[in-house]
C-alpha cells in the first residue's frame, strides 16, 4: 500500500491499511483517582480511540508510524478523561503531537517525576522529549483529537505508570485545569 492510500478526512484517518483501537472506561482500571466510582459508571463508555498507520513493523528501526486520537468530553469525578499514558519502551524515542479539534492538555513526566504540561488546541504542535511519560486528557466539551508521528521502533511502557502512575493529576478546579501534585 502507499500512502496515497491514505486519507486524512473530518478527523479520522482512512485507507484500506488504518487500524483502529478503542479504548473503554472498563479498559482503564487504576487510572483516574476515583476508581470507586468509575466502577460506579458505565464500563462500556468510550473514553478514546486512534486511527493509525504502520507502514513498517514495530521494532523498525528509522521506520515511522502515524496516529490520530480522538478523546471524549467527560470526567470522573473533577479528573478529566484522558488516555492511559506511557513511557517508550526505547527510552530515546521522542514523539511528536499536534492538535486538530478541540482543547485539552499534554501532562509529561520526566523520570525524576517532575509533571508539566501544554495546552492543546487546534494548530498546537507539541514535541515529546525522550524518557518522557506523556498521556492527553480533554480539557473542554468537543471531542479532542489530535495527529501523533512516532518511530517504530518505540514500543510502549505501560507498566511503570501502572505501577507508580503520574506524579501530578489533572483536575477540573471550578471549571479550570490545574495540575495537582499527588507526591
Amino acid at each position: 500500500m502507499s500512502t496515497h492510500d491514505l486519507f486524512f478526512m473530518n478527523g479520522r484517518l482512512e485507507g484500506a491499511a488504518v487500524k483502529r483501537k478503542t479504548t473503554y472506561l472498563k479498559d482503564l482500571s487504576g487510572v483516574f483517582k476515583d476508581e470507586n466510582l468509575r466502577v460506579k459508571m458505565s464500563q462500556e463508555l468510550v473514553i478514546y480511540d486512534v486511527d493509525f498507520y504502520q507502514p513498517v513493523e514495530p521494532g523498525t528501526q528509522g521506520g515511522l508510524f502515524f496516529g490520530v486520537t480522538r478523546i471524549q468530553p467527560g470526567q470522573v469525578g473533577e479528573e478529566y478523561f484522558m488516555t492511559r499514558g506511557h513511557f517508550h519502551a526505547i527510552v530515546d524515542r521522542g514523539e511528536f503531537y499536534w492538535g486538530i479539534n478541540g482543547t485539552g492538555m499534554l501532562i509529561l513526566m520526566d523520570r525524576n517525576r517532575k509533571v508539566r504540561s501544554e495546552e492543546m488546541k487546534p494548530g498546537s504542535l507539541h514535541y515529546i522529549p525522550a524518557d518522557t511519560a506523556h498521556r492527553v486528557a480533554n480539557t473542554g466539551n468537543d471531542v479532542l483529537s489530535f495527529g501523533a508521528c512516532w518511530p517504530a521502533d518505540a514500543g510502549y511502557d505501560y507498566e511503570e505508570i501502572k505501577i507508580h502512575g503520574f506524579a501530578a493529576r489533572l483536575m477540573n478546579k471550578n471549571g479550570v485545569p490545574q495540575l495537582i501534585n499527588q507526591e
